[in-house]
């Protein structure tokens, strides 16, 4: 029969897995972390753990869902949605979003690790993934694409391909070494006219809207 917890003793244990699992699925990913490395700070068996969560890919969903609102309102609301200026939005976003990407190591590794968001979709029901619901960033940045496309603010007529450019630059930072000789300060200034030319090249011009 199962140990009963008391509340306590519960929101101890899943704190505890939660941090060993942040710290364990940045620094080696999922399918390298075994079970036993995750119960072992909550000071629990691994049979303890199925009370918790259902999988080691539940718990990494659970991560993935915990990170997903801060994310979206870091890059979205307080940087894309913070101005109604389409340009100034997109500068934002993308200095936002590289931010993250230098203060947030779990989230650093879901871009650069996107397999391992397939091992957990294909371990789970759809339901749950759907959980994510509006705190993705992705489906907020394709939502606000579509619509600014609408209005004629920004090029194109096909979201994916004005993500696809912004996700581009977002890809930068994993390539800092072979940017301007691994020279930190040239690399900087490239990043950000990088961006702007971007966020220009993107958004029409009074007078150029069909």
């Amino acid at each position: 029969m199962p140990r009963g917890f008391t509340t306590q003793e519960r929101d101890r244990i899943s704190q505890a897995l939660l941090a060993a699992g942040r710290e364990l699925f940045t620094r080696q990913g999922l399918r390298k972390t075994a079970l036993e490395e995750l119960v072992a700070p909550a000071g629990i068996v691994k049979s303890t753990f199925y009370q918790f969560f259902d999988s080691k890919e539940a718990l990494y969903l659970q991560l993935m869902l915990d990170e997903a609102g801060q994310v979206k309102n870091q890059v979205i609301d307080q940087a894309l949605l913070s101005t109604d200026d389409v340009r100034e939005g997109l500068r934002r976003f993308l200095h936002a979003t590289l931010e993250v990407f230098e203060t947030n190591p779990l989230w650093r590794r879901l871009v650069t690790h996107p397999e391992e968001m397939t091992a957990v979709a294909g371990r789970l029901e759809p339901e749950r993934i759907a959980a994510m619901g509006d705190s993705n960033p992705g489906t907020a940045l394709t939502a606000y694409v579509s619509d600014r496309q609408r209005r004629g603010d920004l090029v194109g007529d096909d979201p994916r391909v004005v993500v696809g450019v912004l996700q581009s630059v977002l890809l930068m930072p994993f390539n800092t070494a072979h940017i301007a000789a691994g020279d930190s300060g040239t690399y900087r200034k490239s990043l950000d006219l990088l961006v702007d030319m971007v966020a220009t090249g993107l958004t029409t011009h009074e007078g150029d809207r069909s």
